[in-house]
């Protein structure tokens, strides 16, 4: 056993994940995002965490939290859904969908997929995630709930046909 490990570096679920882990841990991964507190959310990753984002590469956890403060200052009204893709063992594979906007009051829809692994005490060690833009207009907008986690009887992605 290792007695190293900080009560708050224990994330769970805990690996092997079973299918209502594995949503449970994405559903936790959405709502942490869509709360848009990088600090806070850079503690789900291990210390040597290692991300691919877009074409951005990331180790540890200081580098998470200028990535995302970055990120949402940029990306505006930020509203995410994350649903389960597949799972085994200590992997996860999500997809996701997003809306926000620019500084310009632009909106856009981002679609993509994110692969984890998780380490023992259930912090993510990789994150590489896929992502593609599409402008869209406000009248588009299906994400439409006030800032912060998404309610659980609002739709999600299938239910969208997202």
């Amino acid at each position: 056993m290792n007695f190293d490990i900080n009560i708050e570096d224990i994330r769970k679920p805990l690996p092997i994940f079973s299918k209502e882990e594995a949503i449970l841990k994405a559903r936790l991964a959405e709502d942490a995002w869509n709360n848009q507190d990088p600090t806070k959310i850079a503690t789900a990753y291990s210390l040597d965490s290692r991300w691919r984002n877009r074409d951005s590469f990331l180790v540890g956890r200081a580098e998470i939290v200028v990535f995302l403060t970055a990120k949402w200052k940029k990306e505006q009204d930020y509203r995410l859904i994350k649903e389960l893709w597949a799972y085994e063992g200590n992997r996860i594979a999500v997809r996701f969908v997003y809306e926000w906007h620019d500084d310009k009051g632009n909106w856009f829809r981002s679609h993509g997929n994110e692969n984890w692994q998780f380490n023992d005490q259930g912090l993510m060690t990789e994150r590489h995630a896929s992502i593609n833009d599409q402008a869209i207009s406000e009248v588009e907008r299906k994400f439409r709930w006030p800032a912060g986690r998404r309610p659980d009887n609002h739709p999600g992605l299938t239910e969208l046909g997202l």
